[in-house]
C-alpha cells in the first residue's frame, strides 16, 4: 500500500516539486497551502508523514503542530529556514520528529522521508517483546501504549521509539550517534540539538512515579536507570 504524506507549504513552486520528488518513488501526496488547512487535512484522512514549513501566513508551521498534537501522533518533519535554531528547538520541543534546513537537496529529502517512514514500519512490526517494563513503566508494542503507575502517557512517535530503545539498553550508555542513528536515521552533526531535545521532553514525561532516570553522561551519552541508583557513577 503507497505511503501517504501530506505537505503543508504556502510555497506552491516547491511544494509542486516536493509532491514531484516524492510521487516518483511511488509516495502518495497531498497538499495544503496553509496551516489551517492542513489541519483541515489531517482530521479527514490518516497520513504516514507530514512534511511542514515552519515561515506560513496565518497559522504558522509551529501554531499547526501545536494544534495538530492535541488529536494526531502523525510523524511531522519540519522544514526550516537555515540558521532558525530556536525555531528547529521550538519545534521539537512541540513534537515534530526531525527537521530539514532550507534550501536542501531533493535527494536529502528523500532519505530523510525514508528513513522516517522505515523506522515507524519498524516500530509497529518487530519487537523482541510485545511489553517492555521498567520501575513503574510499561510499553505495550501491540497497542503502543505507554502507562506509569497505570495512568496513561501520551508519547509522540519518536519518543516512543528513542524510550524503547534505552528499556533495550537499560542501564547500558547509549551514545548521541548511536540514537541518532539508530531512531533518527542519520549521523549526528554538530551543533544538532535534535537528541536533546527528545531527551528532554521524554524526562517531564517520565514523572516521578515511573522511579526511573534517563541519566545524563557528559561527553558519552545516556543511561535509563531506575532512581535508586542516581547517585552511581
Amino acid at each position: 500500500m503507497s505511503k501517504q504524506v501530506l505537505i503543508i507549504d504556502d510555497d506552491k513552486e516547491l511544494s509542486s516539486l516536493l509532491l514531484e520528488y516524492l510521487t516518483s518513488e511511488q509516495i502518495h501526496c497531498d497538499q495544503a497551502f496553509d496551516g489551517e488547512s492542513g489541519l483541515n487535512f489531517c482530521k479527514q484522512k490518516p497520513y504516514d508523514l507530514i512534511l511542514l514549513d515552519i515561515m506560513m501566513p496565518g497559522i504558522d508551521g509551529l501554531e499547526t503542530l501545536k494544534q495538530l498534537r492535541r488529536f494526531s501522533k502523525v510523524p511531522v518533519l519540519m522544514l526550516t529556514a537555515r540558521g532558525e535554531d530556536y525555531d528547529k528547538i521550538l519545534g521539537l520541543e512541540l513534537g515534530a520528529d526531525d527537521y530539514l534546513p532550507k534550501p536542501f537537496n531533493h535527494r536529502e529529502l528523500l532519505a530523510r522521508v525514508k528513513a522516517i517512514l522505515r523506522r515507524f514500519d519498524y516500530a509497529q512490526e518487530e519487537k523482541k517483546s510485545n511489553v517492555q517494563k521498567a520501575g513503574t513503566l510499561v510499553m505495550n508494542h501491540n497497542t503502543h501504549m505507554v502507562h506509569i503507575a497505570g495512568e496513561e502517557v501520551i508519547l509522540t512517535g519518536t519518543e516512543y521509539q528513542f524510550l524503547s530503545f534505552l528499556l533495550e539498553n537499560f542501564g547500558n550508555l547509549v551514545s548521541k550517534d548511536e540514537l541518532s542513528k539508530e531512531i533518527l536515521g542519520r549521523r549526528i552533526v554538530q551543533y544538532d540539538r535534535s537528541i536533546d531535545v527528545h531527551i528532554s521532553n521524554l524526562r517531564k514525561k517520565l514523572k516521578p512515579e515511573s522511579e526511573l532516570e534517563i541519566k545524563t553522561i557528559r561527553g558519552s551519552g545516556y543511561r535509563l536507570i531506575t532512581t535508586e541508583l542516581s547517585d552511581t557513577p
